[in-house]
């Protein structure tokens, strides 16, 4: 990605995002998914699938961080935090989670 324009800080943010990200599909969607990473224009987007039982997705709606003593629940408030924008499908088959990061803009 850094001939793409994404370097410094601003790669190793997406590529946190897309650790927790994979994280989450190994833990929460049966230790396995899917994972497809591309340019579009002028942004990188990552998109990490799985086939787990989906969640609650209200708390992500609300945009709220999680309670600090709470476990779990970081990784995609931060993913969202990491990246420019985040699109998230989940429901009884699975998850889907997609993000997106400009190229070539400033940390």
């Amino acid at each position: 990605m850094g001939k793409a324009g994404m370097v410094g800080q601003r790669l190793d943010d997406f590529v946190l995002a897309v650790n927790e990200l994979l994280t989450n599909a190994v833990r929460h969607g049966g230790g396995k998914g899917r994972l497809r990473l591309w340019r579009r224009g002028d942004e990188v987007v990552c998109e990490v699938s799985d086939h787990g039982e989906g969640f609650d997705d209200t708390r992500l709606t609300s945009g709220a961080r999680p309670v600090a003593d709470t476990p779990g629940g970081w990784g995609l408030w931060l993913a969202g935090r990491l990246s420019d924008r985040m699109e998230v499908q989940t429901g009884p088959s699975g998850t889907t989670v997609r993000i997106s990061a400009a190229l070539g803009r400033a940390s």
